[in-house]
């Protein structure tokens, strides 16, 4: 055996001409995948005017079958007892569930209370008014698979309408003309609202789809058909010449190599230098093989190589979708940070960006981490301006003080003592989702600038940042409140600042300890209020308010410990806003109660549902020019008097602004009275591993039926009844899956969270469900 030999000369031809050409074979398959796309997403997209078309033309018949009838009545006739003509027209319109008359002026409308009435009722009639032609149709739902179309109908000369009539008519001809269509290999959705938000009514096709954000319009309607566009195979750059030119390649360079190592194997091969032509055995030889051979001088050692250092391992799982985040000494540590500074320096001079504010928070690793980001972005030739241990809303605010749009808050936020990460400022934007996602991809790539040589400044702008807030906002009486900074960086200057707009702070673990030794500072877990719940009842305060490691988010508890959750705050951040900018836009992400919609409309404001993710809300409120937004998990975003980034301190001058100010003097537990509250749950989790979370959410949405339920899909899966709601998400910020559960009774709520159950365990049987 050890006188086998490996012919590499002819074996390596071989290897390389059957990769060639499998190479070659794979790649015609792609040229065929890239050809045909284009041919896929049009007749896709041909599905979808279809769709459209059918669905339209649906709607015009069933007004029309309306208009019929009603063509020929007296709209002053009708009027004269609209319940009586109202049954009246219910017999000749066998097909109408349901039919109501309404004055011209809508008088009776204006004055309903819309929880009985219904909020989408009102807005349909209130926007018929308005109307530019045909009031658009749009759908309700009243459980069970019970959907309808409701139309609403001018009555009356075309230029004074005298009155007008409410109908409702079955679904089902929509959903059969809507499921008779092919969706062409793709998907088609029936949608309700637009492109800034709406609900999946149906949906026909495959579910692996890619889905267009944007759909097409469905005239005379609220309606619009999305498309998912079919997902092919495909990982070379989508072009018909390249490809075709790597196939070529790839076939040419295996024949080429085939036909090279035939033809050497009918070459004779020469003896190599160190073997001997076999020859006759004289006395002589014979001798010469007898004697020993003397072996080689054995050659000289390799001089000395110093070992060249590898490249720092960048874990890509710290990417997260709204900031960057890893546990230190495992996966964050000062060699990422400095990299991650180059990396953010590349971008910024791309953009023509010079200057950047750097904070940090109070955990025990950030002054490392901040040290060495700055040397990143100033080895990219970016000025770094150091602003120290500040909560990440003074970077926030320092980048717009200072006028760079760039800054970065080194915080690890509500997570535990050994986490830290990265919130990212560039050029007024947020980076989230992909544009995190660009800066690991320069990382691993090695497109990083270096050899720079960026300055550096220590500025305190603290003092600034309070100023700013006390000379704005003012609490018109004493409050006396508890302040809980859970040892986080907000405790040094929270209570300063809500001292300066005119209350009575009793601090509680305001000194700023990175190991947190009292409790985790995240108050969206009730476990972490309950000290301070009772710090209230002791001291007899007004209110009690807590905030996160990073001063971004805000927790309140009343005097009687009740626990007074985000999106309830919401509403009246949202009263009071709308008060003075009637008409604005009131964002709030898909964990938020169901009663905030009504109450923006209530207000006078225009509501909009949203994915969860401080840098998803502030890229929606620039599109959409929103004034306010919050989340449930305790981010708050003024727009109005403020600057639109997620502040919790801000947020906390804002309520006691509110509650000080009360015109009827009444307390803050009477305030919060008056905001509808139902039986619901705090944010539950289920901790999974990483990146099982979105793995599991994958296989839930292709398996998981709702079917009575109106599904929202932009972030997870929420399903709503007419008495509840439930959700559940994966977290971007640690691998886990969020639920919420909210419902008009407890009975209620039990059945949605037996649904849930049914459906999550239906993917895991072995998940442990935080819920009964």
């Amino acid at each position: 055996m050890s006188n086998l030999r490996v012919d590499w000369s002819t074996l390596l031809p071989l290897v390389g001409a059957t990769v060639l050409l499998l190479v070659g074979l794979f790649c015609v398959w792609q040229t065929w995948l890239i050809a045909d796309e284009g041919d896929a997403i049009d007749r896709v997209h041909q599905a979808q005017d279809q769709a459209v078309r059918a669905m339209s033309e649906e709607i015009v018949n069933q007004r029309r079958s309306i208009e019929k009838v009603l063509a020929g009545v007296d709209p002053a006739t009708l009027m004269s007892d609209p319940a009586q003509s109202a049954a009246a027209l219910r017999q000749q319109l066998p097909q109408a569930r349901k039919l109501e008359l309404y004055s011209g002026d809508l008088a009776e409308v204006l004055r309903a209370n819309y929880r009985e009435f219904g909020y989408a009722k009102a807005a349909q009639l209130m926007a018929a008014q308005s109307a530019d032609g045909v009031p658009p149709a749009q759908s309700v739902s009243y459980g069970s698979g019970d959907r309808r179309l409701s139309l609403v109908i001018p009555l009356g000369l075309p230029q004074q309408t005298q009155a007008w009539a409410w109908v409702e008519l079955p679904f089902a001809p929509m959903k059969q003309r809507f499921d008779a269509i092919s969706p062409a290999g793709g998907r088609l959705e029936l949608r309700q609202g637009d492109d800034s938000g709406y609900i999946q009514l149906f949906s026909n096709g495959s579910n692996s789809a890619e889905i267009e954000a944007a759909g097409k319009p469905v005239a005379g309607s609220a309606f619009s058909v999305g498309v998912g566009l079919p997902r092919a195979f495909i990982v070379l750059p989508r072009s018909v010449i390249l490809s075709a030119l790597l196939a070529l390649l790839g076939l040419g360079g295996g024949a080429y190599l085939s036909w090279l190592r035939l033809r050497r194997q009918q070459v004779p091969v020469e003896p190599e230098e160190d073997e001997l032509p076999l020859a006759p055995l004289t006395p002589a030889t014979a001798e010469a093989a007898r004697q020993p051979r003397t072996s080689p001088p054995a050659p000289s050692p390799p001089p000395a190589v110093a070992p060249v250092p590898a490249p720092t391992s960048v874990d890509s799982a710290i990417f997260r979708a709204y900031d960057i985040r890893g546990v230190v000494g495992k996966t964050l540590n000062a060699d990422v940070a400095r990299l991650l500074g180059q990396s953010i320096g590349t971008l910024m001079g791309e953009k023509g960006l010079r200057e950047i504010v750097v904070g940090r928070d109070g955990r025990l690793s950030g002054p490392q981490l901040a040290a060495a980001l700055a040397d990143g972005l100033r080895d990219a030739g970016i000025d770094v301006i150091d602003i120290g241990a500040v909560p990440t809303p003074v970077v926030y605010y320092a980048a717009y003080r200072f006028n760079t749009g760039c800054g970065v808050a080194v915080t690890g936020s509500h997570n535990p003592p050994d986490y830290n990460g990265f919130k990212i400022v560039i050029g007024g934007e947020t980076l989230s989702e992909g544009a995190i996602q660009d800066l690991y991809q320069r990382i691993a790539s090695g497109a990083l600038t270096g050899g720079g040589s960026g300055g550096l400044r220590q500025v305190d702008v603290a003092p600034d940042y309070i100023e700013k807030i006390v000379s704005d906002v003012l609490a018109e009486r004493r409050l006396k409140i508890v302040v809980d900074c859970g040892n986080g960086i907000p405790g040094a200057i929270a209570p300063q600042v809500l001292e300066g707009v005119g209350c009575e702070v009793v601090p509680l673990y305001c000194d700023v300890d990175g190991s947190f030794p009292n409790h985790h500072p995240d108050p969206s877990d009730p476990a972490n209020l309950e000290d301070l719940i009772l710090a209230v009842r002791q001291t007899g305060a007004d209110l009690g308010v807590a905030f996160d490691g990073d001063g971004d988010r805000l927790g309140v508890v009343t005097q009687s410990g009740e626990i007074i959750y985000p999106d309830r705050l919401l509403m009246l951040f949202a009263r009071d806003v709308l008060s003075r900018q009637p008409g604005a836009t009131v964002i709030y992400d898909v964990k938020c109660t169901s009663h905030l919609k009504g109450q923006v409309l209530d207000a006078g404001g225009s509501p909009l549902m949203w994915r969860t993710g401080h840098s998803l809300i502030k890229a929606k409120m620039r599109e959409t020019g929103a004034e306010l937004a919050g989340e449930m998990s305790g981010h708050f975003f003024f727009k109005e008097r403020w600057y639109g980034f997620d502040d919790g301190i801000y947020a906390a001058a804002r309520l006691l602004e509110i509650l000080a100010g009360d015109l009827q003097g009444r307390s803050p537990a009477e305030i919060f009275a008056t905001l509808p509250k139902s039986v619901s749950t705090p944010e539950l989790k289920i901790e999974l591993a990483e990146g099982e979370h979105y793995r599991f959410m994958d296989r839930l949405r292709q398996q998981a039926t709702f079917e009575d339920a109106t599904l929202i899909t932009i972030d997870g899966v929420r399903a709503d009844w007419p008495d509840g709601w439930g959700l559940v998400r994966a977290s971007n910020t640690t691998p886990a899956l969020v639920l919420r559960f909210e419902a008009d009774n407890a009975a209620a709520l039990a059945r949605i969270q037996q649904v849930f159950r049914k459906q999550l365990l239906a993917v895991d049987f072995k998940l442990k469900l935080p819920f009964p």
